[in-house]
């Protein structure tokens, strides 16, 4: 399915296909909830909207899904929390942030560990994907089976681009409040500066960091554009959502009906990553039309950076044997 247009995603919902009804139409007999931490128009929301339309016309009415973008119903932790209690059923949430209850569903962000896409789905739709699966349902929640796109992380700067490592010498870099991120930062050279995201505008403004990384869609909606030069393409760390579900809520839904429900919201999922490739090719075009100077490093010399800082090693050692074998038997040899 073609990816979506900015205005087609905002209308997105008007024109859903035919879906098999399960049963005749009713009052839901299950109300549940999906949170997200995204605002309402961006591709994830549409595409899990479309999904609980099809899920609630599949079943006859018998499960109605809520969605609640933007931090509606709390913060990732406080969405999280609700979550493993059962006041929330549904919740999409970065294996990053994940990674304080589940510690192995980090692994897909290790820097500069995929070199494309390609990769990254054989990755997170094989073998990765079904190793941290396996952990999340140890900790009481169900994984959904595909991975939602958040995108690559790319560096921006007042003072300079990032063409190579040497680049990231004495630089000041805001990151997000996570050991990933400054560990990373730290083997590349550069000064790490753990600062919330709502500071992050007026830290670049008065040059408390030199820049920042974030995939393009935030870079561009936060207006980064207007305190930030230099946009490099550096592709990082790649970052995704797992769709989580309450594993008491899940199982107390028929059988039929759990199997429309993991149906509809995978298959939005893989419309979703088509949404959000089409938007990255865009985003760049528009935040060069905004006056950014855009450079595409070649990413092999900041891996050996890396190995040679011995970020690999440290990496290997946290995450463990296993879910590091299962990595590099996609990525090929890191440590």
């Amino acid at each position: 399915m073609a990816p979506l247009s900015r205005r087609a995603l905002l209308a997105a919902g008007t024109a859903l296909p035919a879906v098999t009804v399960l049963r005749r139409a009713r009052a839901a007999e299950f109300s549940y909830k999906y949170a997200s931490n995204l605002p309402v128009s961006h591709p994830l929301n549409m595409r899990a909207q479309q999904a609980a339309d099809r899920i609630k016309g599949a079943t006859g009415g018998k499960l109605e899904i809520q969605v609640f973008p933007n931090n509606q119903l709390g913060s990732d932790t406080d969405m999280l929390s609700q979550l493993r209690s059962g006041a929330l059923e549904f919740f999409t949430l970065s294996g990053l942030i994940l990674s304080t209850l589940v510690p192995p569903a980090a692994i897909n962000g290790v820097g500069f560990a995929f070199k494309d896409y390609d990769q990254v789905w054989k990755a997170m739709d094989g073998p990765v994907g079904a190793y941290v699966r396996g952990e999340i349902d140890k900790r009481g929640l169900v994984a959904f089976e595909k991975v939602w796109d958040n995108g690559y992380r790319q560096v921006t700067s007042s003072s300079h681009p990032i063409r190579t490592p040497d680049d990231f010498s004495g630089f000041k870099i805001r990151v997000p409040v996570a050991a990933l991120w400054t560990s990373l930062f730290q083997a590349l050279g550069a000064g790490p500066t753990s600062i919330n995201f709502s500071e992050v505008y007026s830290a670049l403004q008065t040059h408390v960091v030199d820049g920042q990384e974030n995939p393009l869609a935030i870079i561009e909606t936060a207006k980064l554009y207007e305190v930030q030069k230099y946009l490099s393409m550096t592709n990082h760390m790649w970052d995704g959502y797992w769709f989580l579900a309450n594993r008491r809520a899940f199982d107390r839904l028929p059988a039929d009906v759990q199997a429309v429900v993991q149906q509809e919201f995978n298959r939005s999922a893989l419309e979703e990553r088509q949404d959000v490739a089409g938007m990255n090719g865009s985003l760049a075009d528009t935040l060069k039309g905004q006056g950014m100077a855009i450079n595409q490093p070649d990413p092999a010399p900041f891996r050996e950076k890396l190995r040679k800082a011995g970020f690999y090693a440290e990496w290997k050692g946290k995450f463990g044997e296993q879910a590091w074998g299962t990595l590099e038997s996609v990525v090929g040899t890191l440590a």
